[in-house]
């Protein structure tokens, strides 16, 4: 009797234990209808990006990307700051609190621009990892960087800017900084990337190390193709290794932004696609493969009006949880000459 009491407990463990491992996420019709306070708009600026972070006092804290929009939408190679806004709620309305960098200049590896934020807290401090380029110990001015800007992806310099892209991390004891920049990028191209490390995700998995994933050129491919990579270390501020596995490579994605999912003993990581979101799965951060429900939305969000933008971009989605749970996802959209950031509540 005894044996057989043991065996049963056994499978009931077993059963639980492969219930917790379960890739049952679904968030595709859990997407509530958006109000004005779900919208953040900047007067005079592009905002582009966020990443949403709770301080211990309850308050709500977005770290985003914005540029002035004199300079074009693609004054975000040359002119982007990462700004630091505050709400009461996950999902708005938010307000600009302050600029927490900027690009630093001639000499430095982040010398122009400051773009693409995910905040994070580990081991008692918060990391803010972002994308910066430079001109590569090229001499210029304020007039010339207009210009690139202006001009956009057909300036001779443009071609020095986006390869010099990488992935960095500013560290603080508090959220109101100041931030302390490291004078190296985190992570040089390698294995499954080619040209330029970017647009960072970044979490602790379940044996204490780091995984970070950024986005690069697919090496050897003509056509364009962006892949992802994911480096690990056993510290958030790196060395970072690239591992040879890509995170996904057989179609043109952009944006990573994962997390661990404790409930369910893995990660999850949310991508753009040009028409839709998508959701990626791995258990050990390394072997990545489309979750059960892959399409997480398509480029339709509804607002409680009735109406729906239909963006033309839709990109840099991020998923904010809170106590384990998916509470809100983060989208920056481009319709017309505006670009904002929208935050949809989830059931």
């Amino acid at each position: 009797m005894a044996f057989r009491l043991f065996w049963i407990c056994c499978f009931y463990l077993f059963l639980g234990f492969t219930q917790e491992k379960e890739d049952d996420l679904k968030l595709n019709g859990l997407f509530k209808r958006i109000s004005e306070d779900n919208i953040f708009k900047t007067a005079g600026y592009y905002n582009w990006g966020s990443s949403i972070i709770k301080e211990s006092d309850g308050k709500y804290h977005l770290f985003y990307s914005r540029w002035k929009k004199e300079y074009g939408f693609t004054g975000w190679l040359t002119h982007s700051e990462i700004a630091h806004a505050t709400s009461n709620t996950p999902a708005g309305p938010w307000k600009y609190k302050e600029t927490v960098l900027k690009g630093r200049g001639v000499g430095y590896w982040d010398g122009v621009t400051a773009h693409n934020p995910k905040i994070k807290y580990f081991e008692g401090k918060f990391y803010l990892y972002y994308i910066a380029t430079n001109m590569g110990g090229k001499e210029y001015t304020e007039n010339e960087l207009v210009e690139i800007a202006k001009v956009g992806y057909n300036h001779t310099n443009w071609k020095i800017l986006r390869p010099n892209q990488r992935t960095g991390v500013a560290v603080s004891n508090s959220l109101n900084g100041p931030w302390n920049r490291m004078e190296k990028p985190l992570v040089e191209p390698a294995g499954p990337i080619t040209t330029l490390t970017v647009n960072p995700a970044i979490d602790r998995g379940k044996d204490g190390k780091y995984y970070l994933v950024v986005k690069g050129d697919k090496p050897n491919d003509k056509n364009f193709v962006r892949n992802q990579a994911v480096a690990i270390s056993d510290r958030p501020i790196g060395p970072f290794a690239i591992q040879e596995k890509p995170v996904i490579d057989y179609m043109d994605t952009e944006d990573m932004s994962i997390w661990f999912d404790e409930n369910r003993n893995r990660f999850y990581g949310v991508f753009h696609a040009h028409n839709y979101v998508g959701l990626l799965t791995s258990e050990n951060g390394l072997d990545w493969q489309k979750a059960n429900n892959f399409v997480v939305m398509e480029k339709n969000i509804e607002r409680n009006d009735g109406t729906s933008i239909i963006p033309d971009r839709m990109e840099r989605p991020f998923i904010y949880h809170e106590d384990g749970l998916p509470k809100v996802l983060t989208l920056a959209i481009k319709k017309g000459d505006e670009s904002y950031s929208v935050f949809i509540p989830i059931e």
